[in-house]
Order: structure tokens, then sequence, then C-alpha cells
């Protein structure tokens, strides 16, 4: 029974909260992405609450509830206290439990096919999969349909059918949303009790680090050459690390030799990896690779559509019209662009119009990039960086002018459809793998440094505004 012990530290927690994004100029995304209420405690959780599916969305895809999590274990010196969260309508007194999960990469995708026949959830989620992952929420399309077909066959018989399967592309189309339906689909239909493993190719290295400090090998062995199902996302994460490499090679064939299902993705194909042991990569490359690319207009359509009615909302078609011919990218920033224009209505109070659609949408949009060329990229980020075009295109190695010539790789390969082949030539005649390294490290950056990310996004919109 609640005693509401944490009702004070909690609105505590919370302005602090508030008080640290307003220093950081960040207020309007405390506003949009904390919209959450006390409802109630116990001795080790704290339940709070928020008005709709779409602001249950909201809260747990950027984090929010972890950051709120860590801030009361901080005022309350309690290690242990952990935040629930709850849909409770305002006009109405009954809410849904929901558990508060880590933040996960949301990337459905979708067009209409035949749905798959899947039994009701009779076994808790697992606790590596996101439940928001399954074949119900994917939405394929002809960019799609081969690999969801593909998925969908492999989860029907695993280890049976296409072993091991690799999903490559670029970010946000889809390819860890398959990987984990995959995951979820044998979790709860297969009679037998299978172990399924979903990780990141970086947790799956860090284990295996830490099994090598601690001494203990063999236990990291026995953990994943027992599995069932591996299910590995983003291997393009083990190039140049020979030691996991080898590890993965062995802990393959084990997993081979078991019949055990196994599902890879990465952002390329397997075989452009630099610094990838043949032998591995020839492990890789035997079963089934499929590219997802960028939807068409049609599946971004049907993706809005599946959307909104997962939300349970109603957009007209003009408005899903705009959004689905202005975002071209991925899937994910589709759903940033949904997500922002039912915040309007959600968050802000304001009534979804085309022309608030519009106003609202303007940062993701912006002036389009059918138009950019390499030369206006170049000379925007020569400009900010005081260096000349030259200086982008040629072979000085200082600081000053890798940094900027990296940054201008990865903007080419982001807003244009240059291959790395071509854009090395236009970058001084430099081999395909040196522009795919540049826009790996730009990458990596991005993860670690916001400040960074930040002059990136200003270099992108300056360049999107450019005037010859």
């Amino acid at each position: 029974m609640s005693e509401k012990m944490y009702e004070e530290a909690f609105e505590y927690a919370m302005e602090e909260l508030h008080t640290q994004y307003i220093n950081e100029n960040r207020e309007n995304e405390f506003v949009f992405n904390f919209n959450v209420n006390y409802v109630e405690d116990t001795i080790d959780t704290v339940t709070v609450s928020v008005a709709s599916p779409f602001m249950k969305n909201q809260v747990t895809s950027k984090g929010s509830l972890t950051v709120i999590e860590n801030k009361l274990r901080e005022v309350t010196g309690l290690n242990n206290l952990k935040i629930e969260c709850i849909i409770k309508a305002e006009s109405t007194a009954s809410a849904t439990l929901v558990s508060h999960e880590k933040e996960s990469e949301k990337t459905p995708a979708a067009k209409e096919v035949e749905t798959p026949v899947v039994k009701k959830p009779s076994k808790k989620q697992h606790p590596q999969l996101s439940e928001d992952f399954t074949f119900d929420s994917f939405v394929p399309g002809d960019n799609s349909n081969y690999a969801y077909n593909a998925a969908l066959a492999v989860a029907k018989n695993p280890g049976k059918k296409y072993n091991p399967v690799l999903f490559y592309g670029g970010s946000g189309l889809g390819k860890t949303h398959l990987m984990q339906a995959i995951g979820n689909y044998i979790h709860q239909n297969n009679e037998e009790d299978l172990k399924i493993g979903y990780l990141s190719a970086e947790d799956f290295t860090n284990d295996f680090t830490s099994s090598l400090s601690s001494k203990k090998p063999n236990e990291f062995k026995n953990k994943y050459r027992n599995l069932d199902v591996l299910l590995l996302d983003d291997i393009h994460f083990l190039q140049n690390k020979t030691g996991i490499q080898e590890e993965l090679f062995h802990t393959f064939d084990a997993l081979s030799q078991k019949k055990a299902q196994m599902v890879f993705t990465c952002d390329r194909p397997i075989r452009e990896i630099k610094n990838m042991a043949d032998r591995l990569v020839s492990r890789l490359s035997k079963g089934l690779s499929i590219d997802l690319t960028v939807p068409d207009y049609e599946t971004r359509v049907a993706i809005l559509q599946k959307k909104t009615e997962l939300y349970n909302k109603h957009l007209d078609s003009e408005i899903i019209d705009f959004i689905a011919k202005n975002i071209e990218t991925n899937v994910r920033d589709l759903e940033a662009a949904l997500n922002k224009v039912i915040g309007l209505e959600e968050l802000m109070g304001q009534k979804i119009t085309l022309e608030n659609v519009k106003s609202h949408l303007k940062d993701l949009i912006g002036t389009g990039t059918e138009n950019i060329s390499l030369d206006v990229i170049q000379k925007v980020v020569a400009d900010n960086y005081q260096i000349s075009i030259s200086d982008i295109k040629g072979k000085k190695r200082d600081k000053k002018f890798v940094t900027p010539r990296h940054i201008a790789m990865y903007i080419s390969r982001t807003l244009t459809e240059i291959s790395f082949t071509e854009l090395g030539n236009e970058f001084g005649g430099r081999d395909h793998t040196t522009v795919m390294n540049a826009c790996e490290n730009v990458e990596e950056q991005i993860k670690v440094d916001s400040s960074f990310e930040s002059k990136i996004q200003l270099l992108i919109r300056e360049i999107k505004d450019y005037k010859k």
C-alpha cells in the first residue's frame, strides 16, 4: 500500500532536473519529454503516470524515465529505487501498468501484407527484447518485403531455414526491429523453452573483455555457445578487433553445429567492413544477406497510418501526405516527425492543422536536399573552419584540416546519394575505405559529444539554406 514516502523527494528531483534543463537552454525538451506525474510509491518503487500511449512512448524512448530514476536515487541515496509508469488518461480513473524499460532503438517500418498469426502472449516479455518490435508493428513495403518474409520464415522455423541471416542497410530502416521481431515471435510461439540472446556487438565485446579481466572465459563461452537463438546487432562494430572476431568465429561454429538460429545486422554488406577476418566474413556470408533500403512514398504513408493507429490518433490525409513527401530518409526520422506533430496537441494544446505542422517541422524538413552539391558542402565546411576548399581536398594531415575534411565527407554521405567511391574521387582521389572510415569516426564522436553533434546539425542547416 502506498504511503507516499518519496513524493517530496520526487518533486525535488523534478525541480532539480527542470533547473538543469533551463540552464542548458533545453527547457522545451524538458516540457516535451518529462511530462509525468507522481502517483504513489512502495518501499522500492515510485509510480508515475502519463496521459496517453503516445506520452508513454515519448518518455521511454527519450530515456526520460531513466534520467528521473537516476536523479531520484541521487536525492534519496537509495540505489535500488526504481520508476514504473502507468498510462492514466485525465478523464478516467483506470490505468494500465507498464514496466519501465531502458531507452532502446525504435525502428518500425511497414506496408500492407498478410499479418502473421501470433499466439496470444502466454509468457512474460523476454528481458532483452522490446515489446514494441513485433511483426504486427512492422509495415513492409517494396524496400523491405523480402526482409520481412525472410524474417517471418526464420521465426517460424528457427535453425532450420535460412541460417545465418544478415540484415544490412542504413540507420533507421528496420534492421533491429526485424531482428527483435524474430526473437519475440520465437519466444512467444515456441513450446520449447529456447534460450534466446539479443545484444549489440559492443555489449558482446564488453562481456568478452570482462570475462578475460575476471579470468572467467569459460563462463562467457557457456553463456553464448549454449544459446538456441543468437541475435547480434551492429556487427560492423567488430572491425579492427581481432580478439573478439576470433571469439565470434568459434561461437558461430559452436552454434552452427547445434543448429542454433543466428541473426546479425550491419550497416553495410559484410564484405565491405574493413579488417574483418576472412573466415568470419565467409561464415557470415553463407546464409541470407538482405539489404533494407529507404522506404518509398507509399510505404511511408502506410507507416504513418500504422503509427497513428497505435497511438489511437487520427491525422488528416493531407498532413500524412505532407510528412511522407518531405521526410524521405528513414523510418526513424518519420517517427520523429510524427511524434512532433502529435506533441502539438498532447503537449502544446495546439490544434493539428497543416499550417501548424509545416511550421512545427521546419527544423526536420529544412529546404530539402535534392539540389545540394558537393561544392556547396565543401565550401560551407571550409568557411566555417577558416580553411580553403583545396585544404578540404588536399593531403595535409594536421588536425586543423583532417577534422573538417572528415565532417565534409560525413555530411556529403548524409545529404547525397553519392557512393563512397565517388566521394573518394571528389575528395582528392582518396580510396573509398578512407571515406567510410572518416564517416565512422564522425558517427562515433557524435555518439559521445553532444556539442559536436550540434555543430554538425548547424552545418547541415547552413548547407540546406545556402544560396549561391
